[in-house]
């Protein structure tokens, strides 16, 4: 049954925004106009429109009937008390008994008296007897504040546990009876429903029974409100996120679901805002590219996945740790401040706009690694055999860019993993100093001194300091916190952090250190949404993750062997838009039966393929041998004929190398060389499809080439796509003539496609593949279907042309083309033979082996 929409208030005019505008924050106050927050231009603004309307109230009554407005908005605004039932589901899991029941608890110490009565139902699959009594062990557990007095906490206590009931939820009979046991305690005692809240602390597939059962059978009455909260995973990629929220979506509105990234509650995290805003005067001028070096947003473990290796097995280190929570306190850190904190729909607009303008992850963006045990402990868990391999990441170092006027440029480093040599997490921002300080160090006062490292730490917990803090470098200013809340930390003189002493910093932590969850059930209660993850917010950072998960699927992670061992194997730094380890060559830590060769078991294969070179290696080692092979030809015909034409393919293979000519190779002279398009699909060229907007993402926008160098294909001629009469395959034609000496180009890059085609040269077409035309438009059997390619006798004329194959999809068409001979009706790569110039092959041994 679907949910039924409320209807909409009668006091909806009486809206927040309109009250904002009227300055009704101040006006509960009897206070005077002149303190008011009202300028003499507003007060003649508004007896005007006193004038215009005829009215004959004075200013004083205008004051009042807008004050009176607000009082009434106030308290409707309230939610009036009542009785509110709160469902654990998976009440007798690991989760539920560290956090849950007592987030619930202290719930109800902050909250008995304030006029709700509770009622608190465990809930699980567990039969009654076996239910009632893990439930009990894990009520055992409920220890009482520091601020609340041992006599009232004991007695609450013994309340709290009185108001808690065991409940096996499975069928649709059991949430009937759930609803009648709520219903009629309501009865009985003549209290008025608030309304309910449904934790889900069970695993994601049974989401969607669950949400069924509680829609159906199981939510409040007329007047009282539902919450529903979600633990995540929420999904596996984006994909999987959607499907997942659209299917909850017909049970619950948006409003009514709660997802909650428990790192959101950390004290220290949910400071970044308000600790941005509260020292916004401060900080304007220094959180920006010009400022800001880079930000590092760490999350360390030292324990393993030992006895959570199913699920590890499925979501890795990623989809666990970065994904969600490092990538929330990203954008608590790189966001447009919300000009209101508290409004959940601003602080989700400033949140989108940073995930849009969040660069593209590549591969290149990601170092990854797996503790030496893992293996182990994958085959013992979950009973594979001994040859089983995982690829599974427990370690990875991300490297994140964002493309706006305010951090373009600035390095974001995330990292997490398991087995590491110490439990901590933090943001770090690390600015910028160009100071040079003449007089030594030992003559001023360190702490202050403008030569020592400048940063703002937010200390999530755990690690040196024991416990949440923020640090700011006395170099820098003296941050305000809220002093209620948040204290200055006076000893501990001889700690360092991060190679400085504690005393080089304002350091603060929380007067009273309180649990995440604790903090966040209690939004839940209060609905304050700001906390959690709206389905926009989800699928946006799916938008980020999913094309690099799928990128780095089948890469085989660093095997490090755990803890303070693992020393400098881990360490990785950032070589343009692309992170690669400190240490390249790894020794091999594990002799034995393995999953066949790995990267540096071979050293790069020279051979024969087709009576032509082949050059065969792991991609890594590949894609820098092609890129040093089109350097050097590059150099060798500048310094002949002062220039060098240069033709590329588009599509996945590519991307590797555009990037590592962009990122490694200072000294190529692309100042001197024209680029060309071996073919292009006839979409427009800033579409995600076109070939040359690939060209654009991952080249041409980080070097420096002349634009009248650049040649794209025009497939895009008076607003009409590829049309004949156009002539847009005759105009490129022309222009390489013009340009490239006997259109002869110094280096064509092709690719081979599963079926054998190369460029846009399709098998059983004869379309390109023989006579006098230099550019021919194509039909491919894929979409787009139009395409334009170069022909084969032009590529034929190349002084070099260079087949880049990847990938074990590659390896059943190169054996097959390795024994045909010149058929390129069949397989246009076999018609591929430059007349006078050289062919290479270059395959990387997944489609050379296998």
């Amino acid at each position: 049954m679907p949910f039924q929409p409320l209807p909409p208030s009668p006091f909806s005019f009486l809206s927040p925004t309109s009250v904002d505008e009227w300055g009704c924050r101040v006006c509960l106050h009897p206070i005077p106009w002149s303190s008011a927050g009202f300028s003499s231009r507003d007060l003649s603004v508004l007896e005007r429109r006193k004038n215009l309307q005829g009215q004959a109230l004075g200013l004083a009554m205008l004051r009042i009937i807008i004050c009176a407005a607000c009082i009434l908005g106030s308290v409707l605004a309230q939610e009036p008390p009542g009785h509110v039932s709160i469902i654990l589901l998976g009440a007798t899991g690991d989760l539920a008994k560290k956090y849950l029941w007592q987030g619930l608890f202290q719930l109800y110490l902050d909250e008995a008296g304030n006029g709700h009565s509770f009622s608190f139902h465990g809930a699980a699959l567990t039969r009654p007897e076996q239910g009632q009594r893990l439930m009990a062990q894990a009520l055992e557990r409920l220890s009482c504040p520091p601020d609340v007095q041992p006599e009232r906490c004991a007695q609450l206590r013994e309340r709290f546990l009185q108001l808690s009931r065991y409940w096996q939820l499975q069928t649709a009979e059991d949430y009937v009876a759930l609803r009648e046991d709520i219903e009629t305690r309501l009865q009985q005692e003549g209290l008025r429903e608030a309304g309910r809240i449904f934790y889900f602390s069970v695993p994601a597939f049974a989401y969607l029974e669950i949400a069924q059962h509680i829609n159906s059978s199981c939510r409040p009455g007329p007047g009282a409100w539902l919450r529903v909260v979600l633990e995540k995973p929420f999904g596996h990629d984006r994909r999987s996120a959607q499907e997942l929220s659209k299917e909850l979506g017909t049970f619950f509105r948006e409003e009514e679901m709660y997802r909650v990234d428990h790192y959101l509650g950390k004290q220290t995290v949910a400071q970044i805002l308000p600790f941005r805003d509260r020292n916004w005067k401060a900080l304007d001028r220094l959180w920006s590219r010009h400022h800001v070096d880079r930000v590092e947003i760490i999350m360390k473990e030292t324990v393993d996945a030992e006895g959570r290796i199913s699920f590890y097995e499925e979501y890795g280190v990623i989809r666990d740790v970065i994904q969600n929570h490092l990538t929330e306190i990203l954008m608590y850190v790189a966001m447009e401040l919300p000009r209101n904190l508290s409004d959940p729909e601003e602080l989700l607009r400033r949140k989108l706009q940073t995930f849009r303008a969040l660069r593209s992850l590549e591969k290149g963006s990601v170092v990854l690694g797996q503790y030496q045990a893992y293996g182990g402990q994958v085959q013992k868990e979950l009973q594979k055999p001994a040859g089983y391999v995982s690829l599974t990441p427990t370690f990875a170092g991300v490297l994140l860019q964002i493309d706006n006027l305010r951090w373009e440029g600035v390095p974001f480093i995330l990292m997490s993993g398991k087995a590491l040599d110490e439990r901590v997490g933090y943001v770090r921002i690390v600015f910028k100093n160009r100071a040079y300080c003449t007089q030594s160090e030992s003559h001023r006062d360190s702490g202050k001194s403008q030569c020592q490292p400048r940063q703002i730490i937010f200390y999530i917990g755990h690690g040196v300091l024991g416990g949440p803090a923020v640090l700011v470098s006395r170099n820098l200013f003296k941050p305000s916190l809220p002093t209620r809340s948040w204290q200055e930390i006076q000893e501990m003189p001889d700690l360092h952090l991060f190679g400085q002493q504690l005393a080089d910093f304002h350091a603060y932590r929380p007067r009273q250190e309180r649990d995440a969850y604790s903090i966040l059930i209690s939004h839940i209660f209060h609905r304050q949404k700001n906390s959690f993850i709206t389905t926009e917010n989800l699928l946006a950072s799916w938008d980020v993750w999913t094309p690099l998960l799928d990128s780095i699927a089948q890469e085989v992670p660093r095997i490090y062997p755990g803890g303070a061992s693992n020393q400098h194997l881990l360490d990785f730094e950032q070589e343009g838009s692309q992170v690669v380890f400190v240490q390249r060559e790894v020794e091999q830590l594990v002799s034995g039966p393995g999953p066949g060769p790995v990267p540096g078991d071979f050293s790069i294969l020279r051979s024969k393929y087709r009576n032509s070179s082949l050059v065969s290696a792991w991609p890594e080692e590949l894609i820098a041998r092609l890129a040093s092979d089109i350097e050097a030809a590059a150099e060798w015909a500048v310094r002949h004929r002062g220039e060098f034409h240069l033709a590329l393919s588009g599509g996945a293979s590519p991307v590797a190398l555009f990037q590592r000519l962009a990122t490694r190779h200072y000294s190529f002279p692309w100042g001197h060389t024209h680029l060309w398009l071996v073919d292009e699909r006839c979409v427009p060229l800033t579409d995600p499809e076109s070939n040359f907007q690939g060209l654009h993402v991952h080249l041409l926008q980080h070097i420096r080439v002349p634009y009248c160098n650049i040649h794209p294909m025009p497939v895009h001629l008076h607003r009409r796509l590829c049309v004949e009469e156009d002539q847009g395959a005759e105009l490129y034609a022309k222009e390489i003539s013009a340009l490239v000496s006997n259109s002869s180009f110094d280096l064509v890059l092709l690719g081979v496609g599963t079926d054998g085609h190369t460029a846009s040269l399709f098998p059983h077409s004869p379309t390109g593949l023989e006579g006098d035309k230099l550019v021919v438009l194509t039909e491919s059997p894929a979409k787009p279907h139009q395409r334009m390619s170069l022909s084969l006798p032009l590529i034929n004329r190349a002084k070099k042309v260079a087949v880049l194959a990847m990938g074990k999809r590659k390896r059943d068409i190169a054996l097959l083309v390795s024994r045909v001979g010149h058929e390129p009706q069949k397989w246009p790569i076999s018609g591929v033979l430059p007349t006078s110039g050289q062919l290479i092959w270059y395959m990387d041994y997944d489609a050379f082996l296998g």
